[in-house]
């Protein structure tokens, strides 16, 4: 997107690449997923179990878009966009199976309940898995960026609609605060708005099976 709108910063520094190695965070991407995943050892819960973690950020240098605010946003949530995009074709996928496979209403609804079809002739069960991954994948990190804390997507656009004054005061909020946040606030308000919006979206499947 910010391609699109006037800025190679990203593109020139070699991160529109599919290449992992180039978007690693040593703290987004190695300790924090590493403290949810071992922290339960020790006693701590972190996001209630949900894997949660970032890469570095994108390089945008807002001075080289046409309209700085409006293409700053567009930029900044493109990514979150993408997300529900995800989580449409990932929908669209199970409903393609419920209506067009003979079984596809029990593999669907027995996926949604964590069980294993044995007599799955068709294969599909695979697909169905991860198209359940992907939504509630998409979905978490949709809320997730969405998150008005620095260095979040929600942060970049809040910072954008507040008076000079105050949006100097909240671009010197501390990372290490904000990690305090992901991690107490975060997860709390994930949680809160995750829940209804995977019953919303599963609530399709689960009535065909009635």
């Amino acid at each position: 997107m910010a391609s699109r709108l006037g800025d190679q910063t990203a593109r020139m520094q070699g991160r529109v690449t599919l290449n992992p190695m180039y978007h690693v965070d040593p703290v987004g991407t190695l300790l924090f997923p590493a403290l949810i995943i071992f922290g339960p050892l020790f006693g701590f819960t972190f996001f209630g179990g949900l894997l949660v973690g970032w890469a570095k950020p994108t390089p945008v240098i807002t001075r080289n878009f046409r309209k700085i605010l409006r293409d700053d946003n567009l930029t900044t949530l493109a990514g979150p966009a993408s997300n529900l995009i995800l989580v449409a074709v990932a929908f669209l996928v199970l409903l393609v199976i419920c209506f067009a496979v003979p079984s596809g209403r029990m593999l669907v609804l027995a996926s949604l309940n964590g069980g294993l079809v044995l007599n799955d002739s068709s294969g599909l069960q695979p697909i169905v898995v991860l198209a359940i991954l992907a939504i509630e994948i998409n979905l978490s990190l949709f809320f997730f960026n969405l998150l008005p804390i620095p260095p979040l997507d929600g942060s970049r656009v809040l910072h954008n609609v507040l008076p000079y004054n105050l949006a100097q005061s909240y671009d010197r909020i501390n990372i290490w605060v904000s990690y305090l946040l992901m991690i107490f606030v975060g997860g709390y308000i994930l949680r809160l708005l995750l829940t209804p919006s995977l019953a919303l979206v599963f609530a399709p499947f689960v009535s065909l099976g009635r």
